[in-house]
């Protein structure tokens, strides 16, 4: 049976449009049966059988309803199904419409689908006037590949933003999102991070307060010091993003990255990090800490870069870069170079220009110093070029000192056990009395390799090859035997503390080391004379072979002496 409620009088065009504005009436379309029963229902319409509303662009079907015409509201039982235009629909079991407020009442089983969007839930009110739904009871949305679920929320048609509360999950095919508040916008499939969230993707962890994560491209935007963690690895910044298909993070403003497995940590204003190459980049203020022995040791330059080799294999190794103007600051070692590398591989610690290092009173300098670890502790250090070691003297005047083309020094556990000076040596020395600790004289010797040592941090014994040597009493020492020719002091540039890493202080003009170039061995023409020099005429046959007697070669001894201790 079908009802017109429509008014039958015509109107013109322009009223009738005027009209359709104003008019919220709920208009019954058809229904198979119609009957009322004022005991059982009051003044409802009892509705059966391929039941059709029409309000304000929308249609409503269901089995079955009781229609109160006065209050301009139904109830629709089996199979109820709403739908406003090509975008909109609502599916039920059972629902509750009021036209004044238009506002729909779904319960049991109820699915909206808004475009790509489908909502999934038991009990669903939706505010046709204001375009949102308001879900209670549970509810779980699906758009694309996304699935949100949570306790309450709301999805707003307009706008196409969805709002989450209370036991919130987002998981996609590679993320996995738990919060108790979350903003997620359909358009951009972007998820707006408002609480305390876990955000989990393969082997990598994310905990941020404040963010946006794309679902799409898989990028998230983190801020208020969010926390991205990743085989033992984390950052931490005031604001992070996260490349998804890339696995590059940036982190910007007081960046944190730590290495719990080698107890490293680098800090900065601006860090890149590479999941996939394992290549990582750190500047603005930046410093490497390391943190495996007893001290930490404080590293600052203006760019640190890590390049990891053979990642994901049993034979990974990295490099680290540090340039430029590097100063280093621990409390029993301190340094200033240009720039540093250093390799895992080998353990191998390399300072290039002007490189110093300083420990409690002595200073060492060359054009390049090599450091060599062992177990995280240093086993052996090799200085290259124009190599020159200084001591200064408890009295802060006298230096010992030590000039030659390189020097190697090795150490067990951390202490200096030997101590090598070789080619070219140079040594100005202070015996010491040690009945009253003055000094002796000054020993100048020049020898070719000198080899010193020590035993609980003081010289047992020197070795030298063919040493010429000299000893000056205090009192008859010539001007020009105090200082050695290389001799500089170049405490105004050392560290004072940590703090101290970030001035960066240069050597004055003209002290700079030079490097200074091999001279190249001179060719000799031998090709040329034998090319020169006429073959010899083959002998007859008959003429006997000349002998010769072999020629003695004669081997060199060199005598080792040991130098008397004065």
């Amino acid at each position: 049976m079908v009802f017109a409620m429509q008014p039958a009088r015509k109107r013109t065009p322009r009223k009738r449009a005027k009209q359709a504005q104003q008019d919220k009436r709920v208009y019954l379309v058809h229904s198979d049966n119609l009957h009322y029963d004022q005991y059982r229902n009051g003044d409802a319409q009892i509705l059966h059988g391929h039941v059709h509303f029409r309000h304000v662009g929308a249609n409503l079907y269901c089995d079955s309803a009781h229609f109160y015409e006065q209050t301009n509201s139904f109830e629709a039982f089996g199979h109820v199904r709403m739908v406003q235009g090509d975008t909109l629909s609502l599916v039920s079991d059972y629902a509750y419409y009021d036209g004044n407020d238009q506002l729909a009442q779904a319960r049991h089983n109820v699915v909206l689908r808004h475009r790509k969007t489908t909502l999934y839930t038991d009990s669903l009110d939706y505010d046709r006037l204001y375009s949102f739904g308001n879900f209670f009871e549970g509810g779980k949305m699906v758009d694309g590949k996304s699935v949100l679920t949570s306790d309450w929320g709301e999805y707003h048609t307009d706008t196409k933003m969805a709002m989450f509360y209370y036991d919130v999950r987002l998981k996609d095919k590679k993320m996995f999102l738990t919060t108790d508040s979350l903003y997620y916008d359909t358009r951009t499939s972007v998820a707006h991070i408002v609480g305390p969230s876990n955000i989990t993707s393969g082997s990598s962890h994310i905990y941020s307060e404040n963010g946006y994560y794309n679902t799409r491209t898989e990028e998230s935007q983190l801020y208020g010091r969010s926390i991205i963690r990743d085989k033992g690895r984390t950052i931490v910044g005031d604001s992070v993003i996260r490349e998804g298909t890339t696995g590059k993070s940036h982190a910007y403003k007081n960046v944190v990255m730590t290495d719990s497995v080698n107890k490293n940590r680098l800090t900065g204003d601006y860090v890149v990090y590479d999941d996939s190459t394992g290549y990582a980049m750190c500047t603005d203020r930046a410093v490497a800490m390391d943190f495996s022995q007893r001290d930490t040791l404080y590293m600052h330059a203006d760019t640190f870069k890590i390049f990891t080799y053979y990642i994901n294999t049993d034979s990974v190794y990295r490099e680290m870069h540090a340039y430029n103007k590097v100063r280093a600051y621990r409390i029993d070692v301190q340094a200033v170079c240009d720039s540093l590398v250093y390799n895992s591989h080998d353990s191998c610690m390399t300072m290039y220009r002007d490189p110093i290092v300083w420990n409690q009173r002595q200073q060492l300098f060359g054009e390049k110093i090599c450091v060599y670890l062992k177990n995280s502790t240093i086993d052996w250090a090799h200085v290259i070029g124009q190599a020159f070691s200084a001591e200064q003297m408890p009295d802060s005047i006298h230096f010992n000192q030590v000039s030659s083309k390189e020097m190697k020094a090795f150490f067990d556990n951390g202490e200096m056990r030997e101590t090598q000076a070789i080619d070219n040596v140079l040594l100005v020395y202070y015996p010491v009395d040690e009945s009253d600790s003055t000094l002796i004289g000054l020993n100048y010797t020049e020898t070719p390799l000198m080899k010193m040592f020590l035993q609980n941090r003081k010289m047992k014994r020197i070795w030298m090859e063919k040493p010429v040597a000299t000893l000056y009493p205090m009192t008859q020492i010539p001007p020009a035997k105090y200082f050695l020719p290389q001799y500089a002091w170049f405490d105004y540039i050392r560290p004072v503390n940590k703090e101290d890493i970030f001035n960066w202080r240069g050597k004055k003009e003209g002290s700079e080391l030079k490097e200074q170039k091999q001279r190249e061995r001179p060719r000799h023409n031998v090709l040329k004379k034998k090319e020169e020099t006429p073959a010899p005429t083959k002998e007859p046959e008959t003429a006997k072979p000349e002998t010769a007697e072999p020629k003695k070669t004669e081997t060199e001894t060199t005598e080792i002496k040991e130098t008397p201790k004065p």
